[in-house]
């Protein structure tokens, strides 16, 4: 498991130098290229952000845009991308509900580009007088979202072990 931080990271934004419209990868040399790495070999995605004005936050969004080289690859460049199948968890907290839908349909085109399939979502709504943290409503969905992630993980390993040789 690996965490990355729109926050903390030092993820720069899409700079849209236009590198990845003839090239693979990013120009850009920064820890998004661990998340490139991850994205090729993990399982499983989660997506978690505050809903500002109706939308991901900021510097999610701005990490996310380096995404484009995905986008490239596949639009311009005529290529498939090395990303296998994931599974994908949603998290977001916002003030009130109703906020989260735009941010949701978002995450599903940034889910898409990483070829990504939600699985569950989890949304902590009136976060102005309850706290994400003390939502029991929004922790357990977040506990049986995890649990579907191990149980999805499982099948997948059950899957692989069972598949004949050369596959």
């Amino acid at each position: 498991m690996r965490v990355f931080s729109s926050y903390y990271d030092g993820i720069s934004p899409c700079i849209d130098c236009r590198y990845c419209k003839t090239h693979a990868g990013c120009a850009v040399n920064d820890p998004m290229q661990e998340v490139y790495d991850c994205l090729a070999t993990y399982d499983n995605v989660v997506l978690a952000s505050p809903v500002h004005y109706s939308e991901l936050s900021g510097s999610l969004l701005g990490m996310l845009s380096r995404l484009q080289t995905y986008f490239c690859q596949r639009h311009f460049r005529k290529e498939t991308p090395n990303l296998p199948r994931k599974n994908g968890v949603l998290i977001l907290a916002g003030a009130q509900k109703g906020t989260e839908e735009r941010a949701r349909s978002t995450a599903n085109i940034l889910f898409r580009e990483m070829n990504v399939t939600p699985v569950a979502f989890v949304f902590s709504g009136n976060t102005d007088f309850v706290p994400a943290a003390a939502d029991k409503e929004a922790l357990l969905s977040a506990r049986n979202a995890a649990l579907l992630l191990n149980d999805l993980h499982r099948q997948k390993e059950r899957k692989d072990f069972d598949a004949p040789a050369g596959r």
